[in-house]
């Protein structure tokens, strides 16, 4: 298994460098972050809980170390984590199946129009 410790620590250095080479990027991310933590209605372990699902969904693993820790520093327990994560497997197999779906709409309809398009 991956080392999240050392990995989140080189992450934070690599994004430093990107943020050294494309300052507005990264500041433009930051703003989104700060502006993802200013809610009203949901505390922070709800925000964290969400990050994570979000971040299993999307295969991040920098969103993964960097979210875990935050969690963990909310209070967020195991057991939370993993209801979370639960959703965010039933989700994923569940967009799996709806895009699957689409694909399939996206081939009948490219089929008719190309068999059309021969005539």
């Amino acid at each position: 298994m991956l080392d999240w410790t050392g990995y989140r620590t080189e992450l934070k250095l690599r994004v430093g460098d990107f943020g050294k080479a494309a300052p507005d990027a990264l500041k433009g991310y930051a703003a989104l972050s700060a502006g993802a933590a200013k809610t009203q209605h949901l505390d922070a372990r709800t925000r964290e809980l969400i990050s994570l699902a979000v971040a299993v969904t999307t295969r991040c693993d920098g969103c993964i170390t960097s979210h875990v820790e935050a969690a963990i520093k909310a209070g967020v327990t195991k057991e939370e984590i993993s209801e979370a994560l639960g959703v965010a497997i039933a989700m994923n197999a569940g967009a799996a199946l709806v895009y699957s779906a689409r694909t399939l709409d996206c081939f009948e309809q490219t089929a008719a129009r190309n068999s059309a398009a021969a005539e």
